[in-house]
């Protein structure tokens, strides 16, 4: 007979309702070019690493975007920098921000 047993990995976040981790997610540029145009976001609503993918994702398909990095502050403002070619209308990144599920703060 044959005696069945299950690991716990310890993936799980058992204080928070996602679970993946809440570990500050940050992705490095590749080379740019020294002319490269790097603006800062702040965006509201993310709590964790599929939350950062998600609002890279969506920036990142923008025309022009070279790069995204995102510094994340769980369920707080996160820091969003864009490295781009050229000039990224506003409307755009608060688009791609909207489309991934969070709100670009604006002042």
């Amino acid at each position: 007979m044959c005696a069945s047993s299950t690991n716990d990995l310890g993936l799980t976040d058992k204080d928070h309702d996602c679970t993946c981790s809440t570990d500050s997610h940050t992705e490095r540029p590749a080379a740019v070019s020294a002319d490269a145009i790097r603006e800062h976001y702040l965006v509201d609503g993310m709590t964790c690493n599929h939350c950062v993918s998600s609002v890279t994702e969506e920036l990142s398909a923008i025309d022009g975007v070279d790069s995204v990095s995102v510094d994340l502050n769980a369920g707080g403002t996160s820091r969003v920098m864009v490295v781009s070619s050229q000039p990224v209308p506003l409307d755009s990144v608060r688009a791609a921000v909207t489309e991934a599920g969070y709100a670009l703060v604006t002042s």
